[in-house]
């Protein structure tokens, strides 16, 4: 079993992103290790490039969102941990595969429809065909599973169909089809002043979004200050139905404490926001903090966190390269 995922390079990761997918791949690393498999997580900086970043942003984005990682648990040692950019054969199977995937494949990704919006005319190739480059991101590795959220499925299906037609198209049986690996544990986080829209950076509220790097007291704050409803909690969690704020804030709760969401209920059950609400911020406070310590010491030293990449790149690069080979071979483009 070989798990491969990646993570954008945006720079202030949130609680959404930690416990949407970092938190998850930590549990992975035991998981699958336990199992006898591996883990390769990557920072994916070249679909970073599918809008225009500042180089140096990119750059210092990448440090830390790798800092962020280590300091969530992920090891190095353990678990394959790199950038993208590192391993040319990302890119190099991305255009082999541009010539396996049909055009009507990516005019049905949704996501380059909500991204580009009214400006498609305006967006990056890259923005359009990145999907292709997630492909190779899983392919390259022979990656049995890969962990996926709801707005990525169609992504995996898509690798899934390039895999399938490769393999047809060249009398092979290079790829494995990965599968998707869906954590029930993993929760979908909501802005805290608006649970209708996920918890982003981009919001232009502070208040709405918890960042990995703020303080304990401005974590507190915003949990204290989060939207919430007038009425005491209830006894399950179907009368949470029409209460989204209360929901988002009892799933925060559940995923922080690693516990059922009902659980948490039960516990809280006739109590009200003024009593939910500090023991929430105490929790995140308590999980977080540590995080966010551990990151600003790792910051501290840029050269070892380059180290770390340099040293998971070349492991990246040395399972990769056979199998862009064979694919080079299949295609005719080597002896």
């Amino acid at each position: 079993m070989r798990v491969v995922s990646g993570i954008k390079p945006t720079g202030n990761l949130h609680l959404g992103n930690y416990l949407g997918a970092v938190k998850q791949w930590v549990a992975m690393q035991d998981q699958i290790q336990a199992q006898g498999g591996e883990t390769l997580y990557f920072i994916a900086d070249l679909h970073g490039l599918t809008e225009f970043i500042a180089p140096a942003e990119l750059t210092a984005n990448t440090i830390e969102v790798t800092a962020t990682m280590i300091a969530a648990g992920i090891d190095p040692a353990r678990s394959i941990l790199f950038n993208q950019a590192r391993v040319p054969a990302h890119s190099e199977l991305s255009w082999l595969l541009n010539n396996v995937a049909r055009v009507g494949w990516l005019n049905r990704m949704t996501q380059f429809k909500d991204k580009a919006g009214k400006n498609r005319e305006g967006a990056s190739v890259g923005l359009y065909d990145y999907p292709v480059l997630m492909a190779a991101d899983v392919l390259l590795y022979n990656a049995t599973h890969v962990p996926v959220g709801e707005d990525q499925k169609q992504h995996l299906e898509l690798a899934r169909d390039i895999a399938a037609k490769f393999n047809t198209d060249y009398s092979s049986d290079l790829f494995t089809l990965p599968e998707p690996l869906v954590s029930k544990a993993a929760p979908r986080i909501m802005s805290l002043r608006d649970a209708s829209a996920k918890m982003s950076k981009s919001n232009p509220s502070e208040q709405s979004v918890v960042k990995l790097v703020d303080s304990d007291d401005t974590i507190a704050d915003k949990f204290r200050k989060a939207k919430t409803d007038p009425d005491l909690l209830p006894a399950t969690l179907a009368e949470l139905e029409g209460r989204p704020e209360a929901r988002n804030l009892l799933t925060i709760f559940a995923a922080l404490a690693d516990r059922d969401p009902q659980d948490v209920l039960s516990e809280f059950a006739g109590k009200g926001f003024g009593a939910f609400k500090p023991a929430l911020a105490d929790l995140a406070v308590a999980k977080l903090g540590p995080i966010r310590d551990e990151m600003v010491r790792l910051l501290d030293d840029r050269a070892a966190i380059d180290a770390i990449l340099t040293t998971g790149a070349e492991k990246a690069r040395n399972l990769a390269a056979p199998v862009l080979a064979s694919a080079q071979r299949a295609m005719g483009l080597v002896m």
